[in-house]
């Protein structure tokens, strides 16, 4: 998979969680913190990044930078992902379904903040199993790199579309014909002066 420049995108921040973190010492306790960050151009491009510092201003920065090392792009169907998908990462599980417009983006957690900088408007989506930040994060980024659209996999199996998927010609009506409304024939100057 190729890389995508991120200086190419107006990409935009999130950070979605900060843990503080302590390692004890013989000398005492360190403390330090770690920070999830999402970026994402709302158009079809997502990346994920952890960052680890002493100061929350420099582990923001170095999960902006992992973030943008780490972009996917995510294949949408108008504002909704072409197919369901369902992802487990560690004991978190997380199912992704498409919506219909106006359905708006239902999910939570960690997740949310992911499929809106994706640029997915309609969306269903649940987290089962551990409500943990950082594996469900990484289990909603799974699943966005396992979509494919109709188009890719009948190229890659040699079929076509309506072949693969023969039930959407009978949910698509094909485009009817626009009915153009005839104009009212003039009538003749004679017979309009017998009727008054």
């Amino acid at each position: 998979m190729p890389r995508i420049n991120p200086d190419t995108l107006d990409l935009t921040e999130q950070v979605i969680r900060t843990n503080k973190v302590q390692k004890t010492h013989k000398g005492g306790r360190t403390l330090s913190w770690n920070v999830l960050v999402a970026v994402g151009d709302k158009a079809g491009h997502v990346g994920l990044g952890l960052g680890k510092a002493r100061a929350i201003p420099d582990a923001i920065r170095k999960s902006i930078e992992a973030a943008k090392k780490n972009l996917v792009e995510v294949p949408l169907v108008g504002d909704t992902i072409p197919h369901e998908v369902e992802v487990s990462w560690g004991a978190s599980v997380v199912l992704i379904k498409p919506a219909s417009p106006g359905t708006g983006v239902v999910a939570g957690g960690a997740m949310r903040p992911i499929l809106e900088l994706a640029g997915v408007r309609d969306v269903l989506a649940k987290s089962h199993g551990s409500g943990n930040a950082i594996n469900t994060a990484k289990a909603t980024m799974d699943a966005l790199r396992r979509l494919k659209r109709a188009e890719v996999v009948s190229r890659m199996r040699g079929k076509s579309v309506d072949e693969m998927v023969p039930w959407l010609a009978k949910v698509v009506p094909a485009e009817e014909p626009a009915v153009v409304e005839a104009e009212p024939e003039p009538q003749p100057a004679a017979v309009a002066a017998t009727e008054e």
